[in-house]
């Protein structure tokens, strides 16, 4: 079976110009509109790569205002699309305005066939290219997902995905140590999912967030009667992890006394509810994680050291975003194609300032702050590309950090810069080069030296 020839959509109310085109693009399947209604209606059945749009139709054909509002309704429905725009002689000015609101390009009327063939055919290939593009890069987004939904490309990341693989088919306690927002919560889901304990339930706590009179209740539960305002009995949060892994977020924060039942829950597997006399027997896996260094509290006397035994028979420790060289940026197209689809779908990508400054900011706040500012900075791009501006950095301050020896600082600035044209690239040999200004085999000589991999 022959291919399927690529549809052509011809906005035109002139009947003879209509023929015209129709027969000089045997090669395409061309469709015909002569007004806004049907040029709607053939965008949404047909999904045409490229239009052909007169700006002048019915019932404004010597203006311009029904042509600009099919070129509008294009933009919002198929924002892909490649509009050219018909512009008579003197309209120059309306032609101008047209590439403004996201026209490809503009042709002179009266027509000449050869040139707008020309101009027809080079936004079919632009059109496929791009389609292609977008296809490899949501390849290579695939590609950079471990341990589930994980978007890493950084050695240092890798590596913790595996051990947490590695892990999850044992009942062994894991404790994830890391600064706030590294993703503790969604490595314990990851290492939840990887278990056989996959089809139990997962069940999260933030122990920070709950006052400590409550705090016993909600992990342990209670029995109708217990204390003022328990109107019923109440399963708590590791009874209800039952079968499958509770999720200790803040462990740090746990109160003394109440450490000391969880200690005994973890050595006999059993727990009593709050006002109850009754012994339960649950078979629950915790998995905890902190940003606090417990053996400092251990010191101090504010964290037992027998229950830091009991949780930390593996330990996790977590890269900051600033150490996980080139996921910033890999993390920052994943936020923005997430936040463009649901509040602004005009973005559809960074302007290269905006990647650079992406690269240089040392993310204190971790992927928590690059996912808050990717989504306001979506939100307040006025156009197709997110810019620096948008992003709302302050002055990047100096690095203090000094590197004496020159021989390291050179190793050390290499492969930062060639991680993040890694990045930035999407792992392709051939853009990687071309950003870094350097041909294919010598970056390749440099991936092997410095034990990096597309």
């Amino acid at each position: 079976m022959a291919d399927k020839k690529p549809t052509l959509l011809v906005v035109e109310d002139d009947e003879g110009l209509q023929a015209q085109l129709k027969w000089a693009y045997e090669d395409f399947e061309v469709v015909i509109a002569g007004d806004r209604d049907s040029a709607i209606a053939a965008l949404r059945s047909e999904a045409p790569a490229v239009v052909t749009l007169d700006l002048g139709l019915p019932p404004d054909p010597d203006g311009t205002k029904e042509g600009f509002a099919v070129l509008d309704a294009i933009m919002e429905l198929k924002p892909d699309t490649k509009v050219i725009v018909a512009s008579g002689h003197g309209a120059r000015e309306s032609a101008l305005q047209a590439i403004e609101r996201g026209a490809y390009d503009f042709y002179q009327k009266p027509v000449d066939i050869d040139a707008l063939g020309l101009i027809v055919r080079r936004a079919f290939n632009l059109h496929q290219i791009e389609a292609e593009n977008r296809r490899l890069l949501e390849h290579a987004s695939e590609d950079k997902t471990v341990l589930g939904r994980l978007i890493t490309g950084a050695p240092e990341m890798v590596k913790v995905a595996r051990t947490i693989e590695r892990v999850a088919s044992t009942s062994v306690s894991v404790m994830l140590l890391g600064a706030s927002g590294t993703g503790k919560e969604l490595l314990a889901q990851g290492l939840h999912d990887a278990s056989n304990r996959c089809n139990g339930p997962f069940v999260a706590i933030n122990c920070a967030a709950i006052p400590e009179n409550l705090l016993e209740s909600e992990l342990f539960g209670h029995e109708k009667g217990a204390f003022t305002g328990a109107v019923k009995t109440t399963e708590g949060k590791i009874e209800s992890a039952n079968g499958g892994t509770l999720f200790l977020d803040e462990v740090g924060d746990i109160p003394l006394p109440l450490q000391v039942k969880l200690l005994r829950f973890l050595q006999e597997r059993t727990i009593e509810r709050i006002g109850g006399r009754k012994t339960i027997a649950v078979d629950t896996r915790i998995v905890c994680a902190t940003h606090q260094d417990l053996e400092a509290m251990i010191g101090a006397g504010t964290f037992r050291e027998d229950l830091f035994y009991r949780l930390a028979e593996i330990v996790v420790r977590i890269p900051g975003l600033a150490e996980r060289h080139g996921d910033a940026t890999l993390l920052a197209k994943a936020f923005l194609k997430r936040f463009a689809k649901e509040m602004n779908p005009a973005v559809t990508g960074f302007a290269p300032d905006a990647l650079t400054a992406i690269d240089a900011h040392d993310w204190p706040g971790n992927v928590r702050e690059l996912e808050n500012r990717i989504k306001r900075a979506v939100i307040m791009a006025d156009g197709k590309l997110v810019s620096a501006g948008d992003l709302d950095f302050d002055d990047q301050e100096e690095d203090s950090a000094e590197v004496l020896n020159l021989k390291s600082a050179r190793e050390q600035a290499d492969r930062r810069v060639i991680r993040h044209a890694l990045a930035r690239s999407e792992g392709n040999i051939s853009s990687t080069a071309k950003l870094l200004g350097i041909s294919r085999p010598t970056l390749y000589d440099l991936l092997k030296q410095y034990d990096l991999h597309a």
